[in-house]
C-alpha cells in the first residue's frame, strides 16, 4: 500500500529527533556507567541564528539594530548583514539532524528557551554533565568586512546568551566570543563579562587574518590572565580562502581548514614568545583534532634549532610550550594503528592536557566512547580526559551532581 507523502515526511521528521538519533549513545552511556564520574564537553554548539530576532534587540547601535530587525530571516544567517555569506555545506548531509530538519523538533512551551531544552536533551542522552556552549554561524564572523558589525553582534549575542541560556541551567557554561577584529572591542568584552560566573573563559574564532602576536592585543591577554580564565582558539573552515579553499571538494576544505587556521595562530603565539610574556594564561586549541600537533611540533623545533635568533624570548623548544597547552579532542582522528594515536597522546601529555569535546550537533561529532574505549588508557586517564582536566582548568564546581567529587 502506498503511504501518503505527508505521512512519510512526518515519519522522517519524527525519526530524526535528538532522542532517537542518540539512542546508541544512550546505550553506550549505560553500558560504560558514565554516571559514576563527571563528563564535561568543552565544545558543543547551538544555532544562534534561530534566535537572531531576539539577539538583535540587544544591539546598542540603533542603525545596526534596525538592519538586524529588518533582515534577519531564515537560513543560517548568510543573507543577513551579520554574516559574510559562506557556502553552507555544514548544513546538509552527515550523521545527525542537519539544520533544516532540526527546526521541526518540538520543545516544551514552559518559558525556558528552546536551546536550553535541546542542549539538555542531547547531554542527558550522551551522559554529559556540563558543557561549554558555542555559536555556529558566528564562527565565520571574523571574515566580516566591517569590524564594527562583528563587535556589535558579539556584544549583543554575549548579553543574550548569558541572560537567556546559561543563566537558566547551571550545567551550561560558555567561553565568551571575543570580537578580535577590533582590539578595543575585544578588550571591552573581557572587561564587561570577565567576572560573570557562567563565563569560564574566552574564545577567539580562528578563521580570520589578524596576527595574534600584534601589540594591540596585549592588554586583552593581560586582563584574561589576571582573571585566571583560559583563552581558546576555535577553528573553522573558509572555502573562499585562496589557499585552503583551493579544492573542488568540501572534504578537503574541511580537513585542512579546521587545522591550518589554528596551526598558524599557534605558531605565531609560540614563536613570538607569548607563553613567556603571559606564563599564567592557559590556551586551548579547539576543533582541530590532534594529528596536526606532532607535525607542528617537529617542524617548529627543527627550524628553531637553525634560526633560534628569530625567537629570542623562548627558553626551551617550541614543542616544550606546546606540551603545556590544552587541546580539545574533536574531531579525533582514528588511524588504523593504535600506536599512532598513542604516540600523539604521549607527545601532547594527554593525561593532563587533553579535553574531550563532542562538537554536537555537527556531522563530525564524537561521543564520549571515542576516549573511553581507547585500549591504551587506564580508567583514571579516561576520567581525566572526559571531565577531570576540564574541571581543573575551568575551575568548575560539580558538587551539585557529584557531591563527593575530589580532583583526580
Amino acid at each position: 500500500m502506498d503511504i501518503p507523502t505527508s505521512n512519510l515526511h512526518k515519519q522522517s521528521v519524527q525519526s530524526l529527533d535528538t532522542t532517537t538519533l542518540l539512542s546508541n549513545a544512550a546505550r553506550q552511556r549505560d553500558a560504560r556507567n558514565y554516571s559514576s564520574f563527571p563528563i564535561v564537553d568543552v565544545d558543543c554548539h547551538h544555532y544562534e541564528n534561530e534566535s537572531l530576532q531576539e539577539i538583535v534587540k540587544y544591539i546598542d547601535d540603533p542603525v545596526l539594530k534596525q538592519m538586524g530587525q529588518l533582515y534577519t530571516g531564515g537560513g543560517t544567517g548568510g543573507q543577513t548583514p551579520f554574516n559574510p555569506g559562506l557556502v553552507g555545506y555544514q548544513d546538509v548531509a552527515g550523521r545527525v539532524t542537519r539544520y533544516p530538519l532540526r527546526k521541526t523538533e518540538t520543545t516544551p512551551g514552559d518559558g525556558t528557551h528552546r536551546d536550553v531544552h535541546l542542549s539538555l536533551r542531547w547531554m542527558d542522552a550522551m551522559g554529559v554533565d556540563y558543557v561549554c556552549l558555542f555559536p555556529t554561524p558566528m564562527l565565520s564572523l571574523g571574515l566580516h568586512p566591517q569590524p564594527e558589525v562583528e563587535g556589535a553582534l558579539a556584544r549583543a549575542y554575549n548579553r543574550w546568551l548569558l541572560e537567556n541560556i546559561t543563566s537558566k541551567n547551571e550545567r551550561i557554561k560558555t567561553m565568551l566570543y571575543v570580537p578580535f577584529n577590533d582590539a578595543e572591542a575585544a578588550f571591552q568584552t573581557v572587561q564587561e563579562f570577565g567576572s560573570h560566573p557562567d563565563v569560564i573563559g574566552f574564545m577567539i574564532c580562528s578563521v580570520r587574518y589578524n596576527g595574534v602576536h600584534e601589540n594591540q592585543y596585549m592588554k586583552t591577554y593581560s586582563l584574561i590572565e589576571e582573571l585566571g580564565k583560559p583563552l581558546g582558539f576555535h577553528s573553522n573552515y573558509n572555502w573562499n580562502d585562496r589557499l585552503v579553499g583551493n579544492s573542488n571538494r568540501f572534504l578537503v576544505t574541511h580537513a585542512l581548514g579546521f587545522t591550518v587556521y589554528n596551526a598558524v595562530h599557534l605558531c605565531n603565539w609560540v614563536i613570538n614568545g607569548l607563553p613567556e610574556r603571559f606564563p599564567k594564561l592557559k590556551t586551548i586549541w579547539i576543533e582541530s583534532g590532534l594529528a596536526w600537533v606532532p607535525w607542528v611540533m617537529q617542524r617548529l623545533d627543527n627550524d628553531y634549532k637553525m634560526r633560534w635568533s628569530e625567537a629570542p624570548s623562548l627558553k626551551g623548544l617550541p614543542s616544550d610550550y606546546m606540551r603545556e597547552m590544552y587541546y580539545s579532542s574533536q574531531p579525533m582522528e582514528k588511524p588504523d594503528r593504535d600506536d599512532v594515536l598513542e604516540m600523539t597522546f604521549d607527545l601532547i601529555n594527554a593525561e593532563t592536557q587533553l579535553l574531550w569535546a563532542s562538537d554536537y550537533p555537527h556531522w563530525d561529532m564524537d561521543v564520549p566512547s571515542v576516549i573511553y574505549d581507547l585500549p591504551f588508557l587506564d580508567e583514571r586517564q579516561k576520567h581525566k580526559i572526559l571531565g577531570g582536566n576540564a574541571i581543573e582548568l575551568f575551575g568548575l564546581d560539580v558538587k551539585d551532581r557529584f557531591p563527593n567529587y575530589k580532583p583526580i
